[in-house]
Parts: C-alpha cells; structure tokens; sequence
C-alpha cells in the first residue's frame, strides 16, 4: 500500500464541508474515488473545491477551517 498525498493548490481557508450545517464532503477512513470533492479552499471570498487525485482510504492531515499554505498537505490517500 502506498499513501499520497492531496496537497493544496491555493493559500486559504481550508473547509471540510460545502455550509457550516452540512455534514462534510469526507470522513477519515472514507474512500474515495478521482475526482472526488474533498473540501473547498477560500480565498478573498471565493471558493475553489479540492479534489482527490487518487482512489483509496482518506486520512485528513489539515483541520476544518484551518488557514493552509499553497503545496500544505490536506489529506493523505491510502491506495
């Protein structure tokens, strides 16, 4: 098994759900598929989803509502 990792494209505001009442695009321990929506970035206002680059189990490495760096890891996939 190997672990990649889905790094974040944008400086921002990292968001694990699409609202504050919703439930999130991802759990730990989900799987996902490519091109799954994983969580949104804001920037400025704007909101950039993020998706999975690879199929697998998800652990998230970045916190809802965590202000991350552009290349920060978000999550690590389990292929």
């Amino acid at each position: 098994m190997s672990k990649l990792e889905i790094r974040s494209p944008l400086p921002g505001t990292f968001y694990r759900k699409p609202s504050p009442d919703a439930a999130p695009y991802k759990a730990d321990g989900d799987q996902v598929a490519v091109g799954d929506v994983i969580g949104l970035i804001e920037v400025m206002k704007t909101f950039h989803e993020v998706h999975a680059d690879a199929a697998g189990e998800i652990t998230f490495v970045a916190d809802d509502q965590e202000p991350i760096m552009a290349g920060q890891a978000i999550a690590e996939v389990e292929a």
